[in-house]
């Protein structure tokens, strides 16, 4: 028999540690032992009141997802919006869009730590087969397109500092595949964090850039007009920045996330820190990134002629070797975190809606359709990026476009599940809440029928 070593208790909720388990279920078991004890760390700081102890061990998804999904697609549109528009009316507009994905992610940080069931594993549950495959098939087209944008990041910055796009690829392979190692979500989650913090390499290098600081507090008091009106130009660069803030995988990822952590509905406070500090770190990073760029606005510069590490080029004038070389880090950095959350998410729809094992906290033996979907969408998404005289920039603006278009389905399942009283009971909306998320959907939903009505009509000015 097993040694029981403690027990915790969370409220209600009791379990054992054991010291030891046996058998053919040993695998299993260590896995249910290494989250109890990261319970019963949760549960002694709540007891000493060391709340920003409490706070450390529960942060994590909010922050991963977020600067995740400032991803070197998202990077590279913030750029091209710098370098086209400058700040003026996208610095406010940007932020804007943060606030909304905040209110997205709080939904999802709630069904995962009340239900205990990933996003693609309830849909499976409360629609049934049709719409749970639905969802998940949707999920990893969408994913594998954007992990090929990851990789163009990637070979973006890297081709800064001379290193062949196949070398960049092969490279950043074998450093994801590192981060899958750990057979542990808590130590996977802290190391793909240090790395994500890179992503506020953008800060410096909007200070590198000397911008006009009197305009860019300007363009948050005023909110000034889109530059040109609404034309089939600035509503790609106005869907593309929306698709780089609330996108359909953030979703599947931060639920199933917060259930891999173990979070349970004692801890959505924490998960609401965690996700808006994290939306405050991205948001951050986002401006910075316009702002550096838009030097190049000012002085009428095409960061075109660059190739493909344009932007990190053409800002060397500007903010020196060193801007320029943080710039490309920064892009380089935004792809190998979202390559590592995006596969993620995958690998959790995957299993969740085709009932497998699927979890960091275990082996590759344990869960290998899990790992097998995750390293195929990998290898495969890099492979494609590798190829000679891929259209990088191009690319990058059209998948962000079609993650605005893939939302509102996404949205409305989301409010579906988020106001079912026998999942949530007292965690389900409020009027107030579901006033906010009916609101981010009308916003998305509005964007791309603005996208729709241009692709139609290019002539069309508003």
């Amino acid at each position: 028999m097993p040694e029981e070593a403690e027990t915790g208790r969370e409220g209600n909720l009791e379990w054992p540690v054991f010291r030891d388990r046996v058998g053919p279920a040993g695998a299993a078991n260590r896995e249910d032992t290494a989250r109890a004890l990261d319970r019963l760390r949760v549960l002694r700081a709540r007891r000493g009141s060391r709340w920003l102890h409490l706070a450390w061990l529960l942060i994590g998804p909010g922050i991963l997802v977020m600067l995740g999904e400032n991803d070197a697609p998202s990077m590279l549109s913030y750029a091209a919006t710098g370098s086209r528009f400058g700040t003026g009316f996208f610095l406010p507009f940007v932020l804007l869009t943060f606030v909304m994905a905040f209110v997205a992610q709080e939904i999802t940080v709630r069904l995962g730590a009340v239900s205990k069931a990933g996003h693609a594993e309830l849909i499976y549950q409360r629609f049934g087969r049709f719409w749970g495959n639905l969802a998940m098939i949707d999920l990893l087209f969408t994913n594998f397109l954007t992990l090929v944008t990851e990789f163009v990041g990637i070979v973006a910055g890297a081709g800064f500092f001379g290193v062949p796009g196949c070398v960049a690829v092969a490279g950043s392979i074998l450093v994801i595949t590192g981060a899958y190692s750990f057979r542990r979500y808590w130590v996977w989650e802290r190391t793909v964090l240090v790395l994500a913090l890179f992503n506020l390499v953008f800060i410096p290098v909007a200070l590198m850039s000397h911008p006009d600081w009197g305009a860019v507090a300007r363009s948050f008091l005023t909110f000034g007009p889109l530059p040109g009106g609404l034309n089939p130009t600035t509503i790609l660069i106005l869907l593309s920045d929306i698709g780089a803030t609330i996108t359909p995988w953030m979703l599947f990822f931060q639920q199933s996330a917060v259930v891999d952590k173990g979070l349970s509905s004692h801890d959505v406070n924490q998960g609401r820190l965690d996700t808006a500090l994290g939306a405050f770190l991205a948001a951050i990073a986002a401006i910075a990134a316009i702002i550096a760029t838009s030097s190049l606005y000012l002085h009428h510069m095409d960061a075109g002629q660059f190739g493909a590490a344009r932007f990190a080029q053409a800002l060397v004038p500007y903010a020196g070797r060193s801007g320029g070389a943080l710039f490309a880090l920064g892009i380089l950095e935004a792809g190998l975190v979202a390559a590592t959350t995006i596969a993620t998410s995958s690998a959790y729809a995957y299993t969740e809606v085709r009932a497998q094992a699927g979890s960091l906290n275990k082996s590759f033996q344990e869960a290998k359709p899990f790992y097998g979907i995750l390293f195929a969408a990998l290898l495969a998404a890099g492979g494609i990026v590798a190829l000679p005289g891929f259209p990088l920039i191009y690319v990058v603006l059209v998948v962000n476009v079609l993650a605005v278009l893939t939302m509102p389905p996404a949205i409305a399942f989301l409010l579906l599940l988020v106001n079912d009283h026998e999942i949530m009971g007292e965690h389900k909306n409020t009027w107030l809440l579901n006033t906010m998320g009916i609101g981010v959907a009308a916003f998305v939903s509005l964007a791309g029928l603005l996208y729709a009505l241009t692709t139609v009509f290019p002539r069309l000015h508003l």
